[in-house]
């Protein structure tokens, strides 16, 4: 029979192998798919716009889990939803992502990513889908909503920046958070972006342990810049490796 200080050290040697693994296990086969609802309320006294942001979706061919998210959307009722890029890396991909798109009972308001571009994948779909919703693809320019209260705005080169509407709410969706430093055009009344997935592994009081160029300092969540207030959303896919860790997938529901 084992001595106290015997069974106190295979405890311990337990404990030391057994969380890890059960931290593995978690980023690897849980937390990629733990989906949630994240709320940032703008609105100082009426809301007048409620909508849904989501971002790098990075889709491979899971159909179930592109449903869900397309089925949470749904659920949530918004006005529209503004996607700031990544929807797919290989051209091969672009029909089965656009396919659950299809579903979106909103106007969907839309910008490419790096990946899309990367993947050399003819987009027109992905265009016909933002179009048939309501909604509009944004590259590089701006629609008008609610009669000149609300104007969203979309950037992918930053030499074509379009210009906040005087008077509007200006809304501007952009990939690269860290573009919200230089871009031309200042005093946007939100910027929405995506890009950098929350680093996927973040560690307690240390945050994220890496991120992608283009990134700034701006990682995830809520942030003040010098063209105006930021949210960078978590991403709704995986890049590289399908692993995430305290950086859970996100549906950001904003209301303005």
């Amino acid at each position: 029979m084992p001595s106290k200080a015997q069974s106190r050290r295979r405890w311990l040697l337990g404990m030391g192998l057994g969380i890890p693994a059960v931290a593995v296990a978690d980023a690897t086969q849980f937390e990629p798919g733990w989906l949630k609802v994240t709320s940032l309320k703008l609105a100082k006294g009426t809301v007048r716009h409620r909508f849904v942001h989501f971002s790098d979706v990075h889709f491979k061919g899971d159909v179930d889990y592109l449903r869900r998210v397309v089925g949470m959307i749904n659920d949530l009722k918004p006005d529209f939803a503004c996607f700031t890029g990544d929807l797919i890396e290989d051209a091969e991909h672009l029909d089965g992502a656009v396919r659950e798109l299809r579903a979106l009972k909103c106007p969907l308001y839309a910008i490419p990513g790096n990946h899309d571009h990367w993947s050399r994948a003819d987009l027109g779909s992905l265009i016909d889908v933002c179009l048939m919703s309501g909604g509009a693809w944004l590259r590089d320019r701006q629609v008008d909503l609610g009669k000149g209260a609300l104007v969203l705005s979309g950037v992918d080169r930053m030499s074509d920046v379009p210009q906040p509407k005087a008077g509007a709410t200006n809304i501007l969706l952009l990939h690269y958070p860290g573009w919200a430093d230089t871009l031309p055009q200042k005093g946007w009344d939100l910027i929405l972006a995506g890009h950098t997935h929350g680093g996927q592994v973040r560690l307690p009081f240390l945050g994220a342990l890496t991120l992608p160029f283009d990134s700034g300092s701006y990682d995830l969540g809520f942030f003040r810049t010098p063209s105006g207030p930021l949210y960078v959303n978590a991403g709704i896919g995986e890049f590289y490796y399908r692993m995430r860790f305290g950086c859970r997938p996100e549906i950001t529901v904003i209301e303005i």
